[in-house]
């Protein structure tokens, strides 16, 4: 397949929060966080995501404890922010 008959993937749009939360992790976590991040460019919307119940549009991937919280359009996925799947603090950050 030719560079130019590969489907274009969506653009990241990541928060400073997110960057800062990504460098605190552990290197184990950090690579399986990051690699789901930037799997989304090219599947938005994987076998185990799920839109958020009572946040909609917002969908969620899991990561083991962790979870990416985000939004899509056409062109670009933005990311919420992401945290440990018993931290409340991610879904705070929802309600404002």
């Amino acid at each position: 397949m030719s560079p130019t008959s590969q489907k274009k993937g969506r653009k990241l749009d990541i928060t400073n929060d997110v960057v800062k939360f990504l460098k605190d992790l552990q290197a184990k976590q950090c690579k399986q966080v990051t690699l789901t991040i930037l799997a989304l460019r090219q599947d938005a919307t994987p076998h185990d995501c799920a839109l958020l119940s009572g946040y909609h549009p917002y969908r969620r991937v899991e990561i083991g404890e962790y979870r990416v919280i985000y939004l899509l359009d056409a062109e670009t996925v933005y990311l919420a922010p992401v945290g440990k799947r018993n931290d409340d603090e991610v879904y705070r950050w929802l309600k404002r």
